[in-house]
């Protein structure tokens, strides 16, 4: 599986939760960052954390798949406990990929 095919399987509900949510602390950081305004260094650190980690998060979110061959609207986190991938039919680890 390459990255295009990852991307465009479904994600679990709380990663999408997840990943909104860091995509508006991008648009927070990124409309104060770019106010027209002086404002203090610590508020534009601060912005600058929440556009570094909104990105993170929201790109780390998008990369979580479903697992499972239904394409339903289920949080399914419950079933993988326990549940351990080989080595070489994990996607992540294969060298030659």
């Amino acid at each position: 599986m390459n990255l295009f095919e990852r991307l465009k399987r479904p994600t679990p509900r709380f990663f999408r939760r997840l990943r909104n949510i860091g995509v508006g602390m991008t648009a927070i950081g990124g409309a104060i960052v770019t106010m027209p305004l002086v404002l203090p260094v610590a508020l534009t650190i601060i912005a600058g954390y929440l556009i570094v980690g909104g990105t993170v998060a929201s790109v780390v979110s998008q990369m979580v798949i479903n697992d499972t061959n239904e394409h339903d609207d289920h949080d399914d986190t419950s079933n993988m406990s326990g549940r351990i991938i080989p080595l070489d039919r994990n996607p992540l680890l294969d060298p030659n990929l």
